[in-house]
């Protein structure tokens, strides 16, 4: 296997790890401590957002002086012992504290990204963060199958047990490359002696980069406003208390991204209004506003609307951005960009616990979609997405030259 599907690999058994919890913290919570608040759901999920968000600039500045995949080694190490040691936290605060360290630890994963868009050359980016992002997705997909098939079967400490095994699979895949010298080191030596001189941004570039970061946030909130609380919804709306199907229609954006990735690739030349910002943005709106319904099919078809919607704008998004920066820049970039997403995140979580516990879950997705249509006045009035990336037929090569 190619440096780049060994890659591919390790952030799906990320995505799978990270996963398995996400969409059931409200049962995980109630099952094994006897805690049913919505707020405290909603602030554990932000803390995770404040984890990842505050140490990934920490690790994207180690990571200029040290070969990332060497780094990863340890660090996804040091976390799958947090989560191994939380598996037996005996109450809720030992259990809040082992796995913020764990995801503290766990964040440096996310250097794979830019580590891997230095290698690629610049035609081929928007078809690797495709790729990326349908390993995402599909990890999401197997993830919250499997942590809803183990937390109803096998109980929460083994849902956790899972966790920790996604993080040894990456050490090893980090050991494995390291020593089969598949890693292409990127650092020159001036970086690893700390002598190398600091960057210099182009004129504008930061204006730029802190533009795209609004963007981010606010589709970030409105994107994941509806996650803490939807199988909950989902469930008591439509009475089916399966946890094992509650994870596949929680997984259902997952699966329309991988039939819009097959549809993008096979398909040269797209309807405009099937990749226009506005045109997506306005469908997740639509989505969103579906899902609040009553009706388990109406549901369904709001969640594929919004699925399809938020990969295509996830990858404009992604692609502008090494579009905007520099190869030598891209962590850092990177790591900004992504502070900026989890602080979206982290606003939506708290939001969703304050808005459920005062409102009712349904008001989470009118809310989200009142953001979409922010997101999209923003754009047109600050930035111009469709404007700044414009896809080449190289771009747009057979996945399997990718891989």
């Amino acid at each position: 296997m190619t440096l780049r599907t060994i890659i591919l690999i390790m952030s799906a058994f990320g995505v799978i790890s990270d996963s398995i919890l996400i969409a059931f913290y409200p049962q995980f919570f109630e099952d094994r401590y006897g805690i049913t608040s919505p707020v405290h759901v909603g602030a554990y999920i932000a803390a995770i957002s404040i984890a990842v968000m505050c140490m990934l600039p920490i690790w994207a500045r180690v990571a200029r002086h040290i070969e990332t995949m060497q780094l990863l080694v340890f660090t996804q190490a040091a976390a799958a012992t947090f989560c191994v040691l939380a598996i037996w936290a005996p109450n809720v605060t030992t259990y809040w504290l082992l796995t913020m360290l764990m995801f503290m630890t766990k964040a440096s994963y996310l250097l794979m990204f830019p580590y891997l868009m230095r290698l690629e050359k610049p035609e081929n980016h928007s078809v690797t963060i495709g790729l990326l992002s349908v390993v995402i997705h599909i990890g999401a997909i197997f993830g919250a199958a499997v942590g809803g098939l183990a937390l109803q079967n096998f109980g929460p400490q083994f849902s956790v047990g899972l966790m920790a095994v996604g993080d040894f699979i990456q050490m090893g895949l980090c050991i494995y490359l390291i020593r089969s010298g598949k890693v292409v080191n990127v650092l020159t030596q001036a970086e690893k002696d700390r002598k190398a001189p600091p960057f210099k941004r182009s004129t504008g570039s930061l204006a730029l980069l802190l533009k795209l970061s609004l963007l981010m946030l606010l589709f970030d909130f409105s994107a994941y406003l509806v996650r803490p609380f939807f199988t909950v919804f989902w469930e008591s709306t439509t009475g089916f208390n399966n946890q094992t199907l509650t994870g596949v229609i929680f997984a259902i954006p997952g699966i329309v991204a991988l039939l819009a990735l097959i549809v993008k690739h096979r398909v040269k030349h797209l309807p405009r209004y099937m990749d226009h910002t506005l045109g997506n943005l306005l469908l997740g709106t639509v989505g969103l506003l579906l899902q609040a319904s009553p009706s388990a099919a109406l549901i369904i078809i709001g969640r594929c609307m919004y699925g399809w919607a938020i990969y295509q704008v996830i990858i404009k998004l992604e692609v502008t951005l090494f579009k905007i920066s520099a190869p030598d820049a891209y962590a850092r970039d990177f790591s900004i960009t992504n502070f900026f997403q989890n602080l979206g995140v982290l606003l939506s979580s708290f939001g969703a616990g304050y808005v459920v516990s005062l409102v009712g879950i349904p008001m989470t997705f009118v809310i989200a979609a009142c953001g979409m249509l922010l997101t999209a006045v923003i754009d047109r009035w600050t930035f111009g997405l469709d404007r700044r990336h414009t896809d080449t037929e190289s771009e747009k090569g057979e996945l399997c030259n990718v891989i």
